[in-house]
């Protein structure tokens, strides 16, 4: 079943989506099929502090101010994206709405269990965007697409997609959800990093290629030797010689003592991804 209803997180504090990143998630929807909606999501921020600290320091007025600027970029990002998306002919809807600071990566999780694919532009290393996208991933029950600003993925449509692949359930998980997009990749590898897990072993990847082909998909692979080297890294390095628009991989995780502990090279993929990044769990 091809994608319908695509999902776009514009963050707007503490800073706003950059224009590349909205042009990004248009591009991709236009490759990958289905109409796009746009959440521009301002933040209220909660304030804990007695009278006397907050008239000292004007606590609750820089509060209010970043309040404002942030219904303002959230309004500001909706413009470009509705302008963008429907040029693209992938527009659905522009949504502005508000959430408490803490809440916003709960609010995107809950709407993103109605929509096929959750797309969450990364941005900088402080803006939580890998917190909505980690609990989107983990607690929406649907896929969650990351990306940030990349000068080539996307620039000629749906080229290559790489499936990396360890005979595990979570990579399993991900082959099916991202069917559709695999239908419609020119080109698609699977790669294996060998020495990694005991489910990853050389030659494994046969019956992936003929599930794949199965449904109309032909793919090559790839049999990478970790040598020690952590997966994440090996990843890095393969990527940048293969170019490709799109890397499809599970999303691990597991809850120790009520924190959720990440897999390696799904932890690496969030904060150093190379290329935009699907991943189910």
């Amino acid at each position: 079943m091809p994608f319908e209803d695509l999902f776009l997180h514009l963050d707007s504090y503490p800073d706003p989506t950059p224009p590349a990143d909205i042009d990004l998630a248009v591009a991709i929807a236009a490759a990958i099929g289905g109409k796009l909606t746009a959440l521009g999501l301002a933040v209220t921020i909660p304030l804990e502090s007695n009278r006397v600290a907050d008239y000292l320091l004007g606590l609750s007025k820089i509060a209010r101010d970043q309040e404002k600027e942030s219904r303002g970029a959230a309004r500001d990002d909706l413009k470009r994206f509705s302008k963008k998306a429907k040029a693209g002919g992938v527009f659905a809807e522009a949504i502005f709405a508000r959430a408490d600071l803490y809440d916003v990566p709960d609010v995107v999780a809950q709407m993103a269990r109605t929509r096929d694919i959750c797309l969450v532009p990364l941005g900088g290393r402080f803006t939580g965007q890998r917190e909505v996208a980690v609990t989107a991933l983990f607690n929406s029950g649907r896929p969650v697409l990351i990306f940030k600003r990349h000068k080539t993925a996307f620039a000629k449509g749906l080229r290559k997609v790489v499936v990396a692949w360890d005979g595990g359930a979570c990579a399993a998980r991900a082959v099916a959800e991202a069917l559709p997009i695999l239908a419609r990749a020119a080109e698609v590898r699977v790669l294996t990093v060998l020495g990694d897990k005991p489910t990853a072993g050389a030659g494994q990847s046969g019956d992936l290629v003929r599930h794949l082909a199965a449904h109309g998909v032909a793919a090559s692979v790839d049999e990478v030797e970790a040598k020690g080297r952590a997966t994440g890294d090996v990843f890095d390095d393969y990527l940048k010689g293969a170019k490709p628009d799109l890397l499809v991989m599970g999303g691990y995780g597991h809850s120790r003592l009520q924190e959720l502990v990440l897999g390696g090279a799904t932890e690496h993929m969030l904060w150093e991804t190379k290329v935009p990044t699907f991943l189910a769990h």
